[in-house]
């Protein structure tokens, strides 16, 4: 159950996205403990490729990423179960890493990470903070030189003006010596994305339906999952997946605790996620605009996903001794 400041955003974002003529609502409201178990589900998924390939790049460079920052601190936005974060800890550990701190909108999902690396690291420090990228990253506490983390290429996830914002957060979050660490899934070939988007075993759309299914618990809604169905496509034009719910059928759905009655035509989309695919010009060029530049660029060699080592602009940053 979501605390009482995600229920009212969870309202809010219901209203505004229910209301109009093209119906959508934010993908961090899939993300209840059903919906965070479904999604580490997807990334053991065959046709996934996307995390077995940023794990394989973050196991090459950790220990150059760590050499070339040095943090006291890692902060993981959108932390999950941290999985893809512990080979930096490892390597964060044998330097001077004493503080993990994850962040994550999903408060049972972080207590359970925050035992487990509590357990697993005797003499790091966890600092869980509940929030969303939106409104809470002023939560975060500081202990420190900081690694920033964004991982998962969760970024292609956020509209341009909110990835403009949201970069913009991370940017003020860094001081002199901090960094921040970017997972971004690169442009392919379009058959590879469908199948990531729309795997054979149907979990991607368990995970997507899964969103009905929050509405209803929280807010008391009438959504009966048998009558949508899941939707994948590929925008060429704005190159991105997009993620849809289709309705089988006209129909009204009542959602007492937003105080709303919506009406779906037969076959109507409600888009419920975008996932954004980057060259590295269009990226560095969404960090720049931001004020953060790109000084190293990791890729795996068929260059299906990256991940990027940025500074703030303000930093004039020599990284060719480490």
């Amino acid at each position: 159950t979501f605390g009482r400041d995600a229920r009212q955003q969870l309202i809010d974002d219901v209203r505004s996205g229910l209301t109009r003529p093209r119906k959508s609502l934010r993908p961090r409201w899939f993300y209840d403990d059903r919906g965070s178990s479904l999604f580490d589900a997807i990334t053991q998924l065959p046709e996934y490729y996307l995390t077995r390939t940023e794990d394989a790049i973050l196991r090459s460079v950790a220990a150059e990423v760590v050499a070339a920052t040095r943090p006291e601190t890692i902060v993981e936005l959108g932390a999950g179960s941290a999985e893809k974060t512990r080979v930096l800890i490892q390597a964060g550990m044998r330097d001077r890493l004493s503080c993990f701190v994850p962040f994550d909108v999903s408060e049972t999902t972080l207590q359970q990470t925050a035992r487990r690396l509590a357990s697993e690291f005797r003499s790091l420090a966890v600092y869980a903070v509940v929030g969303s990228f939106g409104e809470h990253l002023d939560r975060l506490p500081r202990h420190g030189r900081q690694l920033v983390v964004f991982l998962g290429s969760t970024i292609g996830n956020f509209e341009d003006q909110e990835m403009v914002d949201f970069l913009g957060s991370v940017r003020r979050l860094l001081q002199p010596g901090d960094a921040f660490l970017l997972g971004v899934d690169l442009v392919k070939d379009e058959s590879l994305l469908m199948a990531a988007y729309n795997d054979a075993q149907g979990v991607t759309a368990e995970f997507n339906l899964n969103v009905l299914q929050v509405l209803n618990k929280e807010l008391g809604a009438g959504f009966r999952l048998d009558a949508f169905d899941h939707v994948a496509v590929f925008n060429r034009e704005q190159s991105r997946m997009e993620m849809y719910l289709r309705a089988r059928e006209r129909q009204r759905v009542a959602i007492p605790g937003a105080g709303l009655t919506v009406d779906f035509e037969s076959g109507e989309l409600l888009m419920t996620e975008i996932c954004a695919k980057f060259s590295r010009q269009s990226i560095e060029h969404r960090l720049g605009a931001s004020g953060l530049f790109v000084a190293r660029w990791y890729t795996d060699p068929r260059e299906w996903f990256a991940v990027c080592l940025c500074f703030s602009h303000s930093e004039p940053t020599d990284l060719s001794s480490s």
